[in-house]
């Protein structure tokens, strides 16, 4: 066998081999269970960088580990070749979307392919073709016939620099753009909208998912579910045909504590509710409220601001008349857009009292409370006070008491609200969807059949933004005919949200040639839901949260059976690089192509792995992947030398299979757990003795080749086409990947056992048995948890632990 390796050879030869005997393409097969694994599909924004890789190469590694296993994998690829990133490039450059986006799609393909993977390129679709954004039309016709799609006016998010609208949950930080950093304002449009919050409650709920406590968290946090009251307020104005304001709380229990009552500056009321001497002043205030981002107007430790109109409320509890105030922290998106203000209980509203110099009035006691003004807003639980017939009530049963008594006279009732909203999916932008709807002056609004999809993008249209969609001025795409009349129509101009697109992928892949309907039953039955999907956890409250919702809503609609799209989510980390995270934007990108092209596609896989938990990342560094790298050549020569040993070594033969077998254990243990920097360094263990026992032939031949066939194995997932060569070289049969993976023999694999002495002051009190491989830090945790140990240390403290390894734990005591 050559001694040199050479990795750009031998991956060309297998890439070829592979797809020429198409030994990645995947069917149905009922006899073995099936293993759905999917990375989330990258934007065909140029080329694949480091970053690119660390996000795809271990969920291979993984795939082609279950693969192994025995399951039937689906592990397939494509891009969501819509959206703003490849449509500002295209502008920047001068080029046609579709040019550019299928230029990079063709790249991003060939460099897809060189890192070894196991896609199933027959299933690969790009969303901004045809045939796929043909169904994401479909689907949008099916959610407007069961009324989860409508179209409203409403204030929205709209980027100036992308001139189009933006949904809350791509507006970000202090309220900017995900995309392009500008600063949000506000604009009023026309827009479509998805009915997200009919499943809020249904979203909220995560059993029978294994998601990251953190993703739960976020998406529970977006949805924002709050229990409380509807207050009703009582209105007595002339000039206002309205007897009523109502306020949701989360504190009923503090409506004694009412000092004054805010109103969103966008409130139906605010004008007519305000008096002639302040009309100026809340004209010049409301129009700069809508200029401000609502990130802005509700950022923590902003200072607070806010106009009174000159008029009244009435609360009903107390007969109290309260001043009206509008101000910025109160927005129109929220509950009814009215909070009542309660400074003593509440930090904003404390803060906007001192400010305004509005009475602070306790009436839930904080602990210690002498009756004086509160210097900070208690917003804890405690003692009703100042608070009529409830007082000495706890906050807690007061809240109960005043709701039943809301609730008896007919002034409020118990309800929930979200802070979630429904889902703006309208783009004026180019490049994306186009929305199948038709507007005809006898009609009105029409859909268009289905039969007629899909609604293709004209390919002449100008596409440079405008702050209007760019299809308004494609006079051949505008003019239409009604479906419904047949008289003259106008196109929606509009697109649709990217997100659209990525909502339902996941479900194309499994019969991306269907062209009568998004999927086929039969193979959706088979093969959903998604059994591990990895990616970033920056699609937390955008991809991740709308593609549950469109699942229980295709669900709902009859088209599947299940309400979850992922059962298993895993976020990985973030590769490092230049004391940042290596993004496009920052200018650090490491190009994979070059490394590929000298030390292979194997030695940056394997390097990415080693790097760190694949959930917490690592920094990149140019000498660790040569030190992979040569890991890799040292495995080559250990398999390429070859080896004469003994007839028979029963003693050594057996502690090489002790160890073998330990490695097949810790290897599989740690794939199955994602952990494959720890199962690197088992691999690399196992190398080191090979190579010791190699240079002093002190095992048989038949034991050393059986501890090579495992390595192989072993290495497979990781190190693809090395273990391919190295597999045919040792004279087995095409191909490794086909092979099963390794079972260990329980017994064998077992840890080694020891007695560990414990002593207190030297003398011996107790005796562990634990494995020989336990740590220090283990080692003095169990010792100290003992009860014969604790009951010579509980009364005396201890000094200091000292460990003796294999040996003793000796406790020392004051």
């Amino acid at each position: 066998m050559a001694l040199r390796y050479i990795p750009r050879e031998v991956e060309k030869k297998w890439q070829e081999k592979w797809a020429a005997d198409r030994i990645y393409e995947v069917t149905e097969d009922k006899s073995r269970p099936k293993f759905y694994a999917l990375t989330m599909f990258p934007y065909p924004s140029g080329a694949l960088h480091i970053g690119h890789w660390y996000a795809m190469a271990p969920s291979d590694v993984h795939a082609r580990f279950k693969r192994m296993q025995g399951f039937n994998v689906l592990h397939p690829m494509g891009f969501d070749a819509f959206g703003l990133p490849a449509e500002n490039a295209a502008i920047s450059r001068g080029i046609h979307p579709y040019k550019w986006t299928m230029g990079n799609v063709e790249n991003m393909r060939q460099q897809l392919r060189s890192m070894g993977t196991i896609y199933d390129w027959s299933r690969e679709m790009v969303s901004c073709l045809p045939d796929y954004y043909h169904w994401t039309e479909w689907f949008f016709l099916k959610l407007y016939h069961a009324g989860l799609a409508y179209r409203a006016k409403a204030p929205v998010n709209w980027c100036p620099r992308c001139q189009t609208v933006l949904a809350n949950e791509q507006v970000i930080g202090e309220g900017y753009c995900e995309r392009c950093g500008a600063q949000v304002t506000k604009k009023e449009l026309e827009q479509w909208f998805l009915r997200i919050t009919k499943y809020a409650d249904e979203l909220l709920d995560f059993s029978g998912i294994v998601w990251p406590e953190r993703i739960q968290a976020m998406q529970t946090n977006w949805i924002g579910r709050s229990e409380g009251a509807e207050l009703s307020f009582g209105l007595e104005h002339e000039d206002v045909a309205e007897k009523e304001i109502r306020a949701f709380t989360t504190r009923p229990d503090t409506i004694f504590g009412v000092t004054f009552f805010l109103l969103s500056p966008e409130h139906p009321l605010v004008s007519q509710l305000t008096a002639p001497a302040q009309r100026a002043e809340v004209e010049e205030y409301v129009d700069w409220c809508r200029r401000q981002a609502d990130y802005e107007r509700t950022a923590v430790g902003r200072e607070k601001t806010g106009v009174f109109l000159g008029s009244y409320v009435v609360n009903r509890l107390n007969g109290e008349k309260v001043p009206i105030w509008i101000t910025d922290y109160v927005l129109p998106s929220y509950g009814t857009g009215a909070v009542m203000g309660v400074p003593a209980h509440d930090e904003r509203d404390f803060e906007f009292a001192r400010k305004f110099n509005i009475d602070i009035r306790t009436v839930i006691a904080p602990p210690d409370w002498s009756g004086g003004e509160p210097t900070e807003a208690w917003s804890g639980q405690g003692m009703m006070v100042n608070s009529g017939e409830f007082n000495g009530l706890s906050s807690e049963r007061g809240y109960e008491a005043i709701c039943d008594l809301l609730e008896d006279k007919g002034w409020g009732k118990r309800t929930v609200t979200y802070r979630i909203r429904d889902w703006l999916i309208s783009r004026q932008r180019y490049w994306g969807a186009p929305i199948p709807m038709v507007y005809c002056d006898r009609c009105g609004v029409v859909p268009v059949p289905e039969e007629d999809l899909p609604v293709l993008l004209p390919p002449d249209a100008e596409f440079k933004p405008t702050g209007e969609s760019p299809l308004k001025y494609c006079e051949p795409f505008v003019n239409t005919t009604c479906p419904k009349c047949g008289g003259p129509g106008r196109r929606e101009t509009d697109t649709m949200d990217t997100f659209m697109c990525s909502n339902w992928y996941f479900l194309r892949y499994t019969s991306p040639g269907e062209d009568s309907a998004p999927f086929d039953d039969h193979k959706i039955a088979y093969w959903m839901p998604v059994d591990l999907y990895t990616g970033g956890a920056e699609h937390a409250v955008l991809h991740l949260l709308y593609s549950r919702f469109f699942t229980k809503a295709l669900r709902d609609l009859g088209l599947i059976d299940f309400g979850e799209p992922f059962t298993r989510l895993f976020n990985q980390g973030i590769i490092v690089y230049r004391g940042g995270k290596m993004s496009k934007s920052k200018g650090n990108v490491v190009a994979p192509d070059e490394y590929v092209r000298e030390l292979g596609a194997d030695a940056v896989r394997a390097y990415l792995m080693f790097i760190g938990p694949w959930g917490l990342g690592g920094e990149w560094s140019d000498s660790g992947l040569v030190g992979m790298s040569r890991w890799l050549n040292r495995i080559w020569r250990l398999v390429g030398v070859g080896y004469a040993g003994k007839a028979s070594v029963p003693e050594a033969d057996r502690e090489l299979r002790r160890l073998t077998h330990k490695t097949i254990r810790k290897a599989s243990e740690d794939l199955e757990k994602l952990r494959f920097n720890t199962m690197l360094a088992c691999l690399m263990e196992f190398t080191n003795y090979l190579s010791k026992v190699q240079e002093a032939r002190s095992v048989s031949t038949p034991a050393w080749e059986a501890a090579i066939t495992y390595l192989l194995l072993l290495l497979a997932p990781t190190a693809p086409h090395l273990a391919e060569e190295l597999w045919a070289r040792t004279g087995h049969p095409y191909s490794i990947h086909n092979q099963s993976w390794p079972e260990y023999d329980t017994e064998l694999a077992k840890d080694k056992e020891i007695t560990l002495v414990v002593q207190v002051n030297g003398k011996l009190r107790d005796k562990l048995v634990v494995p020989a491989s336990i740590g220090e830090a283990e080692a003095k945790e169990l010792a100290l948890g003992r009860q014969r140990v604790q009951a010579y240390t509980n009364v005396k403290g201890i000094t200091k632990v000292i460990y003796v390894p294999e040996r003793l734990v000796n406790v020392v005591t004051s």
